[in-house]
């Protein structure tokens, strides 16, 4: 049996996203629809019986890797759905497999494409992902803050030397405290306790808006940190090393 070649598989790969966009296309008169509000999303859900939890991560896996649905969006749904416990743990599902396609797509088949892609942006960050260290921590920080895009770091997050398992651990440490504060912000919503839910609004665009300011900040902070760590170690290692050397020469006198 003949193999396939890298360049027909990605061919293969991009003809069934691009049969896929031109699906969500044809039905997004549908899913804007159903997202059109939360009542809507629910009653869909709910219309599926007990294939309700995987339609639900269905569109969050949807959402990171080709729709454009907001996550925040989903995640809040997830809560007013389901309830704070099951929505975090649905959307945190949906959330790994997603990123997984996403990030196995990139690394193994479409690095090309997605780097080419990424070239023609120029954003102003892309220069960290030839430092793994700084990038880490860039990508910590931009998880941690509610708000702001963050799909699109999973494509190129696959580009560096990163491994899978430190990303993934980055990904749902930095992800998980939104995603359970939206779950809890949909939950308080449908039990129309609307005091909490206008507390948690307010915690996310303050931390929103203090970690847009000062992202940049925080990096070149913990980049600090650790350089400052690498030079004690290695001042510590010179001073052991001269100690030696003074031990050494002392013996070598004394005999």
């Amino acid at each position: 049996m003949p193999q396939l070649s890298k360049k027909t598989i990605v061919t293969i790969l991009l003809g069934l996203t691009l049969i896929l966009s031109i699906g969500l296309i044809y039905y997004s008169p549908t899913i804007i629809k159903i997202m059109s509000s939360m009542n809507n999303f629910r009653a869909f859900i709910h219309s599926t019986g007990h294939w309700g939890p995987v339609m639900f991560i269905l569109f969050q896996i949807l959402q990171i890797v080709v729709a454009p649905i907001p996550g925040e969006v989903v995640q809040v749904a997830g809560g007013y759905i389901y309830g704070v416990t099951l929505g975090s743990l649905y959307t945190t599902i949906g959330l790994i497999i997603g990123s997984a396609i996403a990030f196995y797509f990139t690394r193994f088949i479409g690095r090309d494409y997605i780097s080419k892609l990424l070239q023609k942006k120029k954003y102003k960050w892309m220069s960290l992902i030839q430092d793994e260290k700084k990038f880490s921590i860039f990508l910590f920080i931009f998880f941690v803050i509610p708000g702001l895009p963050k799909d699109l770091l999973v494509f190129v997050a696959a580009l560096t030397s990163m491994s899978s398992l430190r990303f993934f651990t980055i990904l749902i440490v930095g992800r998980l405290p939104w995603i359970i504060a939206s779950a809890a912000l949909g939950s308080t919503i449908h039990m129309q306790q609307y005091s909490i839910a206008i507390i948690i609004s307010v915690i996310a665009i303050v931390g929103f808006i203090l970690g847009y300011i000062y992202k940049d900040k925080m990096m070149d902070r913990f980049s600090n940190v650790k350089k400052t760590k690498k030079t004690n170690h290695s001042a510590k290692t010179k001073v052991n090393l001269s100690i030696n050397k003074k031990e050494s020469l002392c013996t070598k006198k004394g005999e």
